[in-house]
């Protein structure tokens, strides 16, 4: 791992579930969502769980499924247009999906929008390059269980060429260095693997 100052190595009894139970969230007072600390939190390869599957509905209202990316890592993006972190670290997240490429698949997940509308109007505003799932209710948040809470905005999750849970940050993104480091660790597995 090449930024080890952000790297915080996770170890509540030994359970990828008590993930959430041992990180730094903080409260979310009235903000309505959890302020993490932006720390990643990686999974060593023979510790990941099952794969995560997604399905649901993009913000055109067209199917999306993690299920479909499989043979290559997928960074899953909770984000809402009503988010103020979210919209602060938005040019960040952008300029990493552009520096991957198409080494990781990047998909966000809309949560507590109103409207679609809402939602595609941030896409445009950032000029966000890649689908998103419509998750008005949070219910796409389910898929990452012992990962993420119902309320884990902003953050990010990184899977596998199997799909399964390689890495974390909750709380704004500390850089884009930061996730396209994280993001090429997984790539490099694959590789290496």
């Amino acid at each position: 791992m090449r930024f080890a100052t952000s790297v915080v190595a996770v170890v509540c009894s030994g359970l990828l579930g008590s993930l959430v139970g041992c990180s730094s969230l903080q409260g979310t007072g009235d903000k309505g969502f959890v302020s993490g600390s932006g720390e990643v939190v990686e999974v060593a390869p023979g510790e990941r769980g099952e794969p995560v599957s997604l399905t649901g509905r993009d913000l055109e209202g067209d199917r999306l499924s993690t299920a479909d990316f499989r043979g290559k890592p997928v960074v899953a993006v909770v984000w809402g247009s009503w988010c103020a972190p979210c919209r602060a670290e938005a040019p960040d997240v952008v300029a990493a999906a552009k520096e991957v490429g198409d080494r990781a698949q990047f998909v966000g997940i809309n949560i507590r929008d109103a409207s679609p509308e809402q939602a595609r109007s941030f896409v445009r505003t950032f000029d966000v390059p890649y689908p998103s799932y419509f998750s008005p209710d949070g219910e796409a948040m389910l898929a990452f269980s012992g990962t993420l809470t119902p309320n884990s905005i902003p953050s990010f999750v990184v899977l596998d060429a199997d799909g399964r849970v390689a890495a974390s940050v909750i709380g704004e993104l500390p850089s884009r260095t930061t996730l396209v480091e994280v993001v090429e660790d997984v790539v490099a597995e694959q590789r290496d693997g």
